[in-house]
């Protein structure tokens, strides 16, 4: 089996250059981040700093971390604008946007040395593929670490308006004829969206191989390219999908919680070159990004943090695009409203910002199912070896979480899908094999 190659991704990236779309070329990181202010210049209130032993202290003060404009970049966001990341002795962390998760990439290959980044707000996949060179220059590995899931939830499926007739939610099916050829719009091959795309497609019998053409489009361009007829469809995270809405572009067919409840989404990735060195650099940039996820799932601060990451330096979107799904208030766009959805995004909740490594398992088993990683991935060996959730847990527990709140276990168990397929992270094969559309 073929691996997906950095070349072959640029290139099928170019080939949707049509109309708004663009293509995803490589960065230099300089010119495609903007760093951030430092927390003193934010209006909201810096924390003070905690008093930290000598032999506790970080090796360094700084790193510099990367985001998309996406609201479940908030605990990164919040632990800057909030002086977390100070407070934990990590007073020069710049939090730097994005252009692309291509440019993510970029910049992780780089490193900060190299005018890149240390770490960021990526999708779960990424760092595997990363980790593996299966999106890297020159197919070389750049093994990255996990130290936290971001978010649970908070993702959508959306179509264009013209398709509202259809009544699609769950089941693709009926979309198998209306969508023939046409441009299906994801952030990144074998990244989040892509998979949860290709699942629902798949459950409903449409073969994204075949039946439709899925392209790689950046988040914040995917409302403009569907109001101007780039696409049919696309999968991405808040606050595109509710914009979508707010400008009668297109609906909500479905928000992925009803997938997979309470799934993985985002992480916080770290190079492992840099974690090494850094050891409780990284566990305390982990602290501050435990106690942002904390501060963010409090309904009392929803509105204080949509305010913030709305800002222009941030996801440069108006607050209204953003609060409503953020308190689990969703308008479909088709009639439907939930005034208290229960699978709105969860920063801390329910255990959303441990990184399971059975869930990790599962993105490993999918990336494999449609060819974006060999059949002879040693899943287990890999998930050991890019997961760092004993950082999580060191984390967790100096900043004073509960026990109880502490996961014991590194699986959350068999999970159920819509579609009333199950996965055994103990069993990833058997789950492969009982797949009807698949590319391995």
């Amino acid at each position: 089996m073929s691996n997906l190659s950095r070349r072959k991704f640029i290139i099928a990236a170019g080939t949707t250059a049509a109309g708004t779309l663009l293509a995803h070329g490589c960065s230099s990181g300089s010119n495609n981040t903007s760093s951030s202010p430092s927390p003193s210049g934010s209006s909201a209130s810096p924390t003070p700093a905690v008093n930290i032993s000598p032999g506790d202290a970080p090796e360094v003060t700084t790193a510099k971390l990367g985001f998309i404009a996406l609201t479940d970049s908030a605990p990164l966001i919040i632990a800057q604008e909030k002086g977390l990341f100070a407070k934990y002795g990590m007073k020069d962390v710049q939090v730097t946007k994005q252009a692309s998760w291509p440019v993510t990439r970029d910049n992780l290959e780089l490193g900060s040395d190299k005018g890149g980044i240390d770490g960021a707000h990526i999708l779960s996949p990424m760092p595997y593929q990363m980790t593996l060179g299966t999106i890297t220059k020159g197919n070389q590995p750049v093994p990255m670490n996990i130290v936290a899931r971001l978010n649970t939830n908070g993702q959508a499926i959306s179509l264009s308006k013209k398709y509202l007739d259809l009544k699609v939610g769950t089941d693709s099916a009926p979309l198998k004829a209306a969508l023939a050829n046409q441009k299906i719009a994801i952030t990144f091959p074998g990244g989040t969206h892509d998979l949860w795309m290709r699942y629902w497609l798949a459950a409903g019998g449409i073969d994204p191989n075949t039946d439709v053409s899925v392209i790689p489009v950046p988040p914040p361009q995917m409302v403009a390219n569907m109001k101007s007829g780039s696409m049919e469809a696309f999968c991405v995270g808040e606050p595109w999908p509710a914009q979508l809405v707010t400008q009668k572009v297109g609906y909500t067919a479905l928000v992925t919680g009803e997938l997979w409840k309470d799934h993985p989404e985002k992480a916080l990735t770290l190079r492992a070159d840099w974690v090494e060195k850094n050891p409780k650099a990284a566990k305390a940039i982990t602290m501050a990004v435990l106690e942002a996820q904390q501060w963010c799932d409090k309904p009392e601060n929803k509105d204080e943090m949509c305010n913030i990451i709305s800002q222009d330096k941030w996801l440069k979107v108006p607050v209204a695009d953003i609060i409503g799904r953020a308190k689990g208030q969703i308008d479909y766009g088709t009639g439907r409203v939930e005034a208290a959805s229960p699978l709105l995004m969860k920063f801390w909740a329910d255990n959303a910002s441990y990184p399971y490594k059975s869930h990790d398992a599962w993105f490993i088993t999918e990336n494999i199912r449609w060819g974006y990683m060999p059949a002879t991935t040693d899943i287990k060996a890999t998930v050991d070896k890019v997961n760092r959730e004993d950082i999580w847990k060191a984390a967790a527990t100096a900043i004073g979480v509960p026990a109880a709140q502490i996961p014991a276990t590194t699986s959350r168990g068999v999970e159920t899908f819509f579609d009333g397929v199950k996965f055994d992270p103990e069993k990833p094969e058997e789950y492969l094999k009982g797949l009807v559309i698949k590319k391995a």
